[in-house]
């Protein structure tokens, strides 16, 4: 099966990065520091964009946090990262960017959620402030609709038309309508408003795969807006891995998306750069894009009684992604390489043959050995004790003479 064109969007420029119109497919992540912690705020968005991610979203949710976007801004800056800025506002968004210019200046795009923007009266003229912040300070808007917080007035006009049909549609299905809606009402009314469509980045997120799956087929048939793609709450390791992996994945193969995020729930204390991982190592398998060097490794089997192989795997890849935030400007086209580590003879030499570079180590009752292959070729076998650290050593030295610019 091959992979569908990339459906054309209106290319926004956020910051440094560009967002549909045929870009690449961009990485978001989100910190999840109090903003209001300068420190640690920036702090994060380094470990975030070291880790690869190209647009990072914070949340601006008080006065505090509004007044230290500045700040962290500037603190990036001073340390060599670019990343645009996201601010992510809800509820009192419009005020925090009347009382706080800085801020409103500093980020590189604001996201508002229309479901939650103001409700009755209040909604049009806040919505209609954050739009005109925007303007005023030629900033992007994402138009961001969750199902968790849907605009209730869209929803009950579509549900009153509704109970009016001779043959009423399934709840579901005018729901699926209303979040659809919500997000192109709203980006015609920032329009109408002089937003342009170089402005406007759509999304729509919910925490069913099928849903979202149809919501977005949907949402890209009926506007030519940039697209971003998330499965919201998508929960705890590999539920959430596998759950964003399946959505996005058969939106992405129909060419539908230009930036995403996968929103996993962190396990306690661990590291906020998974989501960032995950989403380039879709989108590298996929096809679309390359960001690090890939291990291939086998699953293992009785051939395979000893976790040698899975050791040096495991190390060789953290390895390469460790080095990645050097290598990118250091080693043209290192990304693209791959790196096999194989467990016994069945596979072993074939797979390592079909890599950059590959290892095929001795499985249960095989020879001592382990033959390493260079562009098919073999160079050298290793034995005895320290196999792991020369082809460590040889990893090295491929990266050095194949990648660097020198």
């Amino acid at each position: 099966m091959s992979i569908s064109p990339r459906k054309f969007t209106q290319q926004v420029l956020v910051g440094n990065i560009k967002v549909g119109g045929g870009a690449p497919i961009v990485v978001q992540s989100m910190t999840n520091t109090d903003t209001a912690d300068v420190a640690g705020s920036v702090n994060q968005i380094m470990q975030l964009s070291d880790a690869g991610s190209e647009l990072v979203r914070i949340t601006v949710n008080s006065e505090e946090a509004a007044a230290a976007v500045p700040n962290i801004v500037n603190q990036l800056i001073q340390k060599g990262y670019e990343v645009p800025i996201i601010g992510d506002f809800h509820f009192n968004g419009h005020k925090l960017l009347e009382k706080y210019p800085g801020c409103a200046e500093s980020l590189s795009k604001y996201r508002i959620n229309p479901g939650n923007v103001g409700k009755g009266k209040a909604r049009d003229p806040q919505f209609q402030q954050m739009i005109e912040f925007a303007c005023r300070y030629n900033k992007p808007v994402r138009i961001g609709v969750n199902g968790g917080s849907l605009d209730q007035a869209v929803l009950t006009r579509l549900l009153d038309e509704n109970r009016q049909l001779s043959a009423p549609k399934p709840l579901a299905a005018v729901t699926r309508e209303a979040i659809v809606l919500s997000a192109l009402e709203s980006a015609a009314k920032a329009q109408e408003l002089g937003l342009g469509k170089d402005k406007i980045i759509l999304s729509c997120k919910i925490s069913n795969v099928q849903e979202l799956i149809s919501i977005y087929e949907d949402l890209s048939g009926r506007c030519d807006y940039a697209l971003h793609l998330g499965l919201t709450e998508a929960g705890m390791g590999s539920k959430g891995i596998v759950a964003s992996s399946a959505a996005l994945g058969i939106l992405m193969q129909q060419g539908i998306g230009d930036t995403i995020r996968i929103s996993l729930t962190p396990e306690p204390g661990a590291a906020r750069t998974k989501e960032v991982i995950v989403a380039q190592e879709i989108l590298q398998t996929m096809g679309f894009r390359s960001f690090t060097p890939m291990v291939i490794a086998c699953p293992g089997c009785g051939r395979t009684t000893s976790d040698y192989f899975q050791r040096l795997a495991q190390d060789i890849q953290a390895y390469l992604r460790d080095q990645m935030p050097v290598w990118r400007n250091k080693y043209k086209g290192v990304e693209n390489m791959e790196v096999a580590v194989m467990g016994c003879v069945v596979n072993g030499p074939g797979e390592s043959k079909n890599a950059n570079i590959g290892i095929s180590l001795p499985g249960t009752g095989e020879s001592p050995v382990a033959p390493v292959f260079e562009d098919g070729v073999k160079t050298v076998t290793l034995k005895g004790d320290n196999i792991a650290a020369e082809f460590h050593a040889l990893v090295e030295r491929y990266i050095e003479t194949h990648y660097s610019q020198n």
